[in-house]
This record gives C-alpha cells, sequence and structure tokens, in this order.
C-alpha cells in the first residue's frame, strides 16, 4: 500500500510538469504527433523537448537525439517509440531524473505471452529503483487542463471539479471530447491502460485529497490489489461520489478486458459487494456514466426528495412521475397559494394544477406559460427541486425558454433539471443550461435515477460522518 503523502508528492510534480519530453515523436503527422499537437493547443507553459534519433527540429521545436542529452531536468517523458524499444528508453529516463513517464506503446501483458508479461515487470522494476513513477503501458495518459496537460488535441482548457480514472484511453478521449456539452470539467483525467505502476487505487486515494476535484468518475476493467483498492475508495467517498462503470463481470466483458489491457476480471457478485462497503455510484455504460457525472458536479450539496414535475407533453408528465416512484422520490405537495398562482395563466383545458403540472400544448406556443410556472413552482416551500420537460415550436421560443429557466434557477436557488422531448430541442441551447450549471437530459428516466442516486449518495455520507 503506498504512503499516500508520499504518493500525493509525486502526482502533484507530474500533473503540473515543467518540462516534458516526447520519445520516439514522428517528423510526419502520425498519430504520435497528436500529443505534441495537444501540448501546443493547451498552450503548456513548460518546456517540450521532441526526442529522435535524426531529426535537429520538429515543428520548429529543437530535438534532442536522447532523453540524456537534453540539456535541462526532464519532470515528464511521453514513450511513444515500439514496446521492443522502450526498456532502453525507461532506464535512461530512470538515470535522468524524470519524475513520471507516459507509455502509450503496447504489446505487454495484454498480449498473454510470458515476454510481453516479464518485459512489463522489469519496466516497473526500474522505474521503481529510481523512484519515477510509470503510467501505462497502453494508455493515453494524462489530461489536465490547469497543468497545460492533454493527451488528444480538440480537448477544453477550462479545468473543473471532475476527476476521471479510466482503463481505456479512447474512452477518456470520447469523453474528453463531449464533455463540454454536458457541462463536465475535468480536474485531472488519467488513461492507465495496463497499471504495470500507477494503479486505480492510487488515482482514488490521491484524487480522494485532491482539493481541485469534487467528484470522482472512472472505467474499470480490473482490480490489482483489492485490499488497497477498498481502502483507498472507502477514503474518497467519504469525502467525495466516486462513480465507476466496472466492466469485465460476465465471462464474455472478461475476455475483451484481458486481452485489452491484460485485466483479469471478478464475479458481479464480488464487485457489487466492494461497491456496496466502498459507497460506489455503481453504473452501467458510457451514457449512465457521462449522465452521472453531469448531474453529481453540476447539482448541488443537500438535495431533497420533493419534486416538482412541469411539463407540456401529458404523457411525459405522467412518466416522470412514475420514474419519482420507481426511484423512492416525492411529488411535492403544492400550496393552494402556488395552484392559485398557477390557474392564473395556466389554460384551464386540456392541463393539470397539481403535481405533475401538465401546462398543455399551449404552452410550445406561448413560452411564458413555462416561464411563470417554473418561476412559481420554485418559490413554493415545499419543493425541493423542479423537473421541466418542455421544449417550443422553434428556436426563437426555445432560446427565450433557456434564459428564462436559467434565470429561475438562479434567481430561486433551487435546482432545476431539464429533459429534453425528443427532436424538440437544439443542442447549443441543451448546452447553455449545462453551461450555467442545469443538468440537461435526454430522458425523465435517467434525469430521476441520476437525482436520486446523488441524493442518495449524500445521505450515505452524512450517516458515515454522524
Amino acid at each position: 500500500m503506498e504512503d499516500i503523502q508520499k504518493l500525493t508528492n509525486q502526482l502533484d510534480a507530474i500533473f503540473h510538469p515543467s518540462s516534458v519530453a516526447i520519445v520516439g515523436l514522428p517528423r510526419g503527422l502520425k498519430a504520435g504527433k497528436l500529443f505534441l499537437i495537444a501540448l501546443l493547443e493547451q498552450k503548456f507553459s513548460g518546456a517540450v523537448y521532441p526526442v529522435h534519433p535524426e531529426a535537429k527540429e520538429i515543428d520548429g521545436i529543437c530535438a534532442y537525439p536522447s532523453i540524456s542529452a537534453i540539456p535541462g531536468s526532464v519532470d515528464l517523458a511521453i514513450i511513444l517509440v515500439p514496446h521492443s524499444s522502450a526498456l532502453p528508453i525507461v532506464r535512461e529516463c530512470a538515470q535522468k531524473g524524470v519524475k513520471g513517464a507516459v507509455l502509450f506503446t503496447a504489446g505487454y501483458k495484454e498480449t498473454g505471452t510470458e515476454q510481453g508479461r516479464r518485459l512489463e515487470e522489469e519496466l516497473t522494476r526500474i522505474a521503481r529503483a529510481s523512484g519515477m513513477r510509470l503510467f501505462g503501458p497502453n494508455c493515453m495518459g494524462l489530461y489536465v487542463p490547469k497543468g497545460g496537460l492533454s493527451f488528444f488535441p480538440g480537448l477544453s482548457s477550462e479545468p473543473g471539479p471532475v476527476g476521471l480514472i479510466s482503463h481505456s484511453g479512447s474512452l477518456a478521449n470520447i469523453l474528453g471530447r463531449i464533455a463540454p456539452q454536458k457541462g463536465i470539467r475535468f480536474s485531472k483525467a488519467v488513461s492507465l491502460g495496463n497499471e504495470c505502476d500507477i494503479t486505480s487505487a492510487d488515482l482514488l486515494a490521491y484524487l480522494g485529497n485532491d482539493a481541485e476535484t469534487g467528484v470522482i468518475g472512472g472505467y474499470l476493467e480490473g482490480i490489482s490489489n483489492g485490499r488497497y483498492f477498498l481502502s483507498a475508495l472507502r477514503a474518497a467517498s467519504r469525502k467525495k461520489p466516486v462513480i465507476l462503470w466496472k466492466v469485465g463481470l460476465t465471462p464474455e466483458g472478461g475476455r475483451a478486458a484481458f486481452s485489452h489491457t491484460g485485466a483479469v476480471s471478478s464475479p458481479a457478485r464480488i464487485w457489487e459487494a466492494v461497491a456496496r462497503q466502498g459507497g460506489v455510484v455503481s453504473v452501467r455504460g458510457f451514457e449512465a456514466l457521462t449522465d452521472a457525472l453531469m448531474g453529481f458536479s453540476l447539482l448541488p450539496d443537500n438535495l431533497g426528495d420533493r419534486i416538482a414535475i412541469l411539463s407540456g407533453p401529458g404523457g411525459m408528465a405522467v412518466s416522470a412521475a412514475e420514474a419519482c416512484g420507481h426511484e423512492g422520490l416525492k411529488l411535492a405537495v403544492l400550496s393552494d397559494q402556488t395552484r392559485s398562482a398557477l390557474a392564473e395563466f395556466v389554460p384551464p383545458t386540456g392541463t393539470s394544477l397539481s403535481n405533475p403540472v401538465d401546462v398543455g400544448l399551449t404552452a410550445s406556443i406561448e413560452m411564458d406559460i413555462y416561464n411563470r410556472a417554473g418561476r412559481v413552482l420554485a418559490a413554493d416551500s415545499g419543493v425541493d427541486a423542479v423537473v421541466v420537460i418542455g421544449a417550443g415550436i422553434n428556436r426563437d421560443l426555445n432560446e427565450s425558454y433557456t434564459q428564462a429557466m436559467i434565470q429561475a434557477h438562479q434567481e430561486s436557488g433551487k435546482p432545476f433539471v431539464m429533459v429534453d422531448i425528443p427532436g424538440g430541442f437544439e443542442a447549443d441551447l441543451a448546452q447553455a443550461f449545462c453551461r450555467s450549471g442545469v443538468p440537461f437530459f435526454n430522458t425523465v428516466e435517467r434525469a430521476l435515477h441520476v437525482y436520486a442516486e446523488l441524493l442518495r449518495y449524500q445521505a450515505w455520507r452524512r450517516k458515515r460522518h454522524e
């Protein structure tokens, strides 16, 4: 088990390096060039050292034939050479005093061969003997917007509260690219690959104590040290939500995980016990993970379970009420004053002033009905959160609706949760909600499931503290 303070000091230095060497950087536009493009795009403020055996410069940046030839110190090395050439490079990095290295190269234990396993073990031995930390092999590495690090072009440079741990580099990259659409911003995102040295448990221990991280998310294929993992998980989840998508719980998924990162799978019942003991918010699937990261990072602490539903489509209002019941949430009892206020502007036919509040088809044309109803519901002391299902018949109406609902949320101080009507809402306006701290979901079931999961987590954490 790691010394937590020592681990924290090591990772802090690697996540905020003053210099980065890219070993095996190609001269042409090949996959490895993306790491340089990403650093330049993020405006990394430190020194960048391309390492190439022949090139004098790459893209106008002075290149060096080896790590040892670099005149200054190197905090982080990104190693792109083939697996058969990586061992001497890692040895040279250790001699240079490099603090951390990302091994993009694959071909180790995930191959299932004895040679691949031994190569990986030797890499780890060399790194640990010198105090250098390794990420990977078979990984994308680090995305730290505040530190100017990125493992792929096109990722946001705006930091935020979400820490991500992923055994899949491509999944971390995809999530990073769509995150701004969901209002998700990252403190640190790490692709671990085979995790020969730095593990998911290490990152749970680190992110659990990281002041810049408020929510931890993860995609995990395997767990290498169960006792350490559970200890780190428990400590982290007592402080902040830990949302994990664990795969390899079926024979089919286990075989795929092993061939991907060499991960050893575990039966579903074991993971369920770990999740229960560790306080995990367990999700299944990419959409469930992104929904949860969005909701948990945008919704506030101290949620209540009394929900007011505001909807134009009557069927979706009923389905939202049904979802509340399935999730253990309560339909708020509206006060007489609230119902009277609604009656002043909600059409008398084809509508309902009980909860759910059904404002009818007219509201998709006269959007002020939605806007006024949202404010009235939020003002009711018996309402903890407002779930709104709606859209206008054109973009102009949707723009005014978006602005009004964001304003109602900000003025009331109560959570608003927005739900799309399929085919009815523009993607950029949905993003405007998320950027303003209002989560926007595709279905009422997904919206209320995330809300209820966060409510349950908050109750669990309060109980542990008490």
